[in-house]
């Protein structure tokens, strides 16, 4: 059986990140809101760490490697902070990685990838905490007599995490001056105890429901603070008969200049 091979490649916990759209020039200690009307709301700070984090810039943003061989579960982990995919690849670049056991012919085509990878990946894993994919998320078969691997790079962004029940209200807010960015949203259920309160069981038991949805980004990028009702109405239904929540990573950054 192939192993599953996680690679660290630094141990900075707490990163500043620049993108084309926004500069990132403070960080946001990562915490976790639960809302719900089984809950009261835990409210996130939004009170920014105006010093010192991103001394990171100037030394280089450390990122995490996670190489899977075959049809393993690929899994990408920040123990703070959430996850932002930078690369990923499926398919074969070397002889080498995840080459145990097989024949010539299996490790020979160094030049298999399959376009958009990178794009599930962000798609199914920016701003979660803990992010678990199997090869059956990629709709096409980019070589199929080469034996593959999925390998991805990512980082791990201070950020502010937030869950809320079906049918209850996301709040995102920022301070004075500062505009939202949303990392990552999902809509669906991926473990049987979050909003599991006075829930039947049934409601609870397909915990591979994943909705990711970018409705949360369209809708709140660029704002000082923003509302969301966590339904299927407003952000889509993937699995029906199912309660759900929303959870989503989002930071706090200075607007582009006009």
């Amino acid at each position: 059986m192939q192993p599953v091979e996680l690679e660290p490649a630094g141990s900075g916990s707490s990163l500043c990140k620049l993108s084309n759209e926004y500069i990132l020039s403070v960080c946001v200690p990562a915490t976790v809101s639960l809302t719900g009307s089984s809950k009261n709301m835990i409210r996130f700070s939004t009170s920014l760490l105006l010093a010192a984090t991103c001394l990171l810039l100037s030394t280089g943003v450390s990122a995490e490697k996670a190489t899977t061989c075959g049809a393993h579960v690929h899994r990408l982990s920040c123990d703070t902070g959430v996850i932002s995919v930078q690369t990923a690849m499926y398919g074969r670049a070397d002889a080498e990685t995840c080459s145990g056991g097989k024949t010539p012919e299996e490790i020979a085509n160094t030049q298999c990838s399959l376009q958009g990878a990178v794009d599930t990946l962000k798609a199914r894993c920016d701003g979660k905490k803990v992010c678990e994919v199997s090869t059956s998320i990629f709709s096409t078969d980019p070589c199929s007599d080469t034996f593959k691997y999925l390998e991805t790079t990512y980082t791990c962004v201070a950020a502010t995490h937030l869950i809320t029940c079906e049918h209850s209200m996301a709040h995102l807010q920022c301070g004075d001056g500062q505009v939202i960015f949303v990392h990552g949203a999902d809509f669906g259920r991926h473990d049987r105890t979050t909003c599991a309160y006075k829930q039947p069981s049934a409601h609870l038991e397909d915990v591979n429901c994943s909705h990711p949805t970018s409705k949360v980004a369209d809708r709140c990028n660029g704002k000082n603070n923003c509302t969301v009702r966590a339904s299927s109405s407003v952000l889509g239904d993937s699995c029906d008969g199912t309660y759900k929540y929303l959870e989503l990573a989002y930071t706090c950054q200075n607007p582009v200049a006009a």
